[in-house]
């Protein structure tokens, strides 16, 4: 049994810089007092409670949040302050940030059948931005289970969902929810400039909508912006080419985002084009999941894929994947010797469930991939909201009967075996990396990479990318 350390000396850093903040705040004169103060405030609880209550998330969570944030007012704070205290809280957000992330590795219990995540201050630099990231969600309030009456409305829902699923045979048989989609024959193309590239913009009537009698059928069809299909596409002038299709993660769906991310695929050898290029010379699809970027329904990209409405969950992903099948056709229709799936995190989990239901993959590459929403659930909704949606009926066994027809673990990988890879972060906090191991046995334990990072440090990882580029060219995607 893994039992949480205590005293831990990775607590001072944090508990340090807040001192700090505050001793500052407080000699400080004007307006620039009460951020400083707010800072340090943070901070020193984070510190304090690192020491009493090791383990609980949301302390390490709002340290590396408040060190980062303290890092970003430190500079501004110097024309008031001077110099010399500025670069102190500079120096001392950082430190407490980082302490924060180290304290994270410490506490986290070790996951069989993973390698332990390295304890160098780099992997707790990593580290910590993937908590303040969660931070910041926490402040946010985007994870939060709403008190105002939906909690009810979505535990009915689930109730009338599990006969309805049950009846129609999708518990038993997860692949049989996904009907197949008409091909995607004309949709609207404009061409934009993107970070330097030039981009076809897709864009088409979806034409999804949820099964007949289905729980969460109308409120899904009154999301007018998911209607509409979109997709980025980089494409090479000249004879056809093997494409990528290249799926975004949480949060992401902005082609300003997805773009230079994904653009390291498209360029050729000799032309990088953008930094860390793989020289393979793909034509790049990027199709937008529902509810991100121009999909969106709420001002955060993402808002509603993840959380307690489980029936827009489903139907999320659902269309997610009808869209990408009706895409596949498209690209087909465009003469492509080869495609191969690639996807991110969210996209990760989208990209496995998109091998399992689309025939004619050459390659399938899920990186970081989310593989239960069940257990993001679990890990990252606040532990109070949580115990008292369950005690009002909000059942996780049933959710995650539920939402087993969008678990890759319940389906079939259609991609041959080496021609599957994965990538996994040891120390990732978002993602934690059972998700990753378990849907590498699902696959077969195919190849893959452990990186001593985070979830976020994958894109300046070299295993990665060697292993990304080497499966996509020893699949036949990409020739010598």
């Amino acid at each position: 049994m893994f039992d949480q350390p205590r005293f831990s000396v990775w607590a001072v850093p944090t508990l340090v810089a807040g001192i700090v903040w505050v001793s500052v705040a407080v000699s400080a004169a004007g307006p620039v007092s009460l951020p400083l103060g707010i800072v340090g405030a943070v901070l020193g609880a984070s510190g304090v409670m690192q020491l009493l209550a090791p383990g609980d998330h949301r302390v390490t969570q709002l340290g590396a949040f408040a060190g980062l944030l303290g890092a970003l007012v430190a500079l501004p704070s110097m024309i008031a302050v001077g110099f010399a205290s500025g670069l102190g809280l500079l120096v001392a957000a950082l430190a407490g940030g980082w302490g924060a992330g180290r304290m994270a590795i410490q506490v986290e219990p070790h996951i069989a059948g993973v390698p332990r995540p390295g304890t160098s201050p780099s992997t707790a630099a990593k580290v910590a931005v993937d908590e303040a990231i969660l931070g910041f969600e926490a402040l946010s309030g985007t994870g939060s289970i709403p008190s105002d009456g939906t909690l009810d409305r979505v535990i009915d829902e689930l109730d009338q969902a599990h006969v309805f699923f049950a009846r129609e045979g999708f518990l038993e048989k997860p692949e049989t929810y996904h009907v197949p989609p008409p091909d995607l024959l004309d949709p609207d193309v404009q061409i934009q400039q993107v970070a330097g590239h030039r981009v076809e913009v897709l864009r088409f009537e979806s034409d999804y909508a949820p099964a007949e009698g289905e729980p969460g059928r109308e409120r899904w069809l009154d999301y007018a912006p998911c209607r509409e299909g979109w997709a980025y596409v980089l494409r090479h002038e000249g004879p056809p080419r093997p494409w990528l299709i290249a799926t975004n993660g949480y949060r992401m769906g902005h082609a300003r985002i997805d773009v230079p991310l994904f653009a390291r695929f498209f360029a050729d050898h000799g032309r990088p084009g953008s930094q860390g290029a793989s020289g393979l010379g793909l034509n790049v699809l990027i199709p937008v999941l529902p509810l991100h970027g121009p999909r969106r329904i709420h001002w955060h990209s993402g808002q509603g894929f993840l959380g307690v409405d489980v029936l827009d969950t489903i139907h999320a992903e659902t269309q997610g994947l009808w869209d990408m099948r009706r895409l596949l056709s498209w690209v087909r229709s465009q003469g492509a010797p080869a495609i191969g799936a690639f996807g991110l995190s969210l996209g990760g989990l989208t990209t496995a469930n998109f091998a399992s239901l689309a025939t004619g993959l050459s390659a399938a590459v899920p990186g970081i991939p989310l593989m239960s929403i069940e257990r993001v659930l679990r890990r990252h909704a606040p532990a109070a909201q949580l115990a008292w949606a369950t005690s009002q009926g909000f059942d996780l066994d049933r959710v995650a009967d539920l939402l087993r027809v969008i678990t890759p673990t319940s389906l079939t990988p259609q991609v041959p075996k080496a021609n599957r890879f994965l990538f996994g972060a040891t120390g990732d906090r978002l993602v934690t990396p059972d998700h990753v191991r378990d849907l590498w046995r699902h696959w077969d334990e195919p190849g893959i990479v452990w990186y001593d990072g985070s979830h976020i440090s994958f894109a300046g990882e070299t295993a990665v990318w060697e292993g990304v580029d080497r499966t996509l060219r020893e699949s036949g995607l990409v020739g010598d």
